[in-house]
């Protein structure tokens, strides 16, 4: 069974970032994970670019109803028509979601992930902390290979829990 591990990040990034997404993706791909993102431009098209040069599989969940809004490195095009609402079909799909950058799209990626319990690693994206002693929501990398890492080391741990997801209180 392969690793779904969902990607989220900004359309619009600086060149050092997109760097960064495609590593990021080539290193996945490099793992036999499945990549999963929003299949759009940006961070979404450099981590599919990367996960596709590695011969990785690429799919995309689109806002809108048009296959052809897809960036061209998805091997799977799924026109959602949902708009925003796609953010909850990203993070329910993956076994773990690795933000990069981003605004408050990825933001919300984010907050539906650790509220469904999928695990999140960030890479020079948002720092949240949870209580008063600062303690971390989540472990932000330094770099794409950390980042892989511990994305697909959380997802091999979660991968029997998708069936029996956390209940909210």
């Amino acid at each position: 069974m392969s690793l779904y591990v969902g990607v989220a990040g900004a359309s619009r990034a600086e060149p050092a970032l997109l760097d960064q997404a495609e590593v990021l993706g080539r290193r996945l791909a490099e793992a036999g994970a499945i990549v999963v993102c929003g299949g759009g431009p940006g961070v979404m098209t450099a981590v599919c670019r990367g996960a596709q040069a590695a011969g990785g599989t690429t799919v995309g969940l689109l806002p809108g109803l048009d296959r052809a809004e897809g960036n061209p490195h998805l091997t799977i095009s799924i026109p959602t028509g949902l708009g925003q609402g796609r953010n909850l079909l990203l993070v329910r799909s993956s076994h773990a979601l690795i933000a990069v950058g981003g605004g408050f799209g990825t933001l919300s990626e984010i907050a539906l992930a650790l509220r469904t319990g999928t695990p999140v690693i960030g890479l020079a994206t948002w720092s949240l902390a949870l209580d008063a002693q600062r303690v971390d929501a989540f472990p932000v990398a330094g770099d794409p290979d950390t980042a892989a890492r511990l994305a697909l080391e959380a997802a091999g741990s979660r991968r029997p829990d998708l069936a029996n997801p956390p209940r909210d209180g």
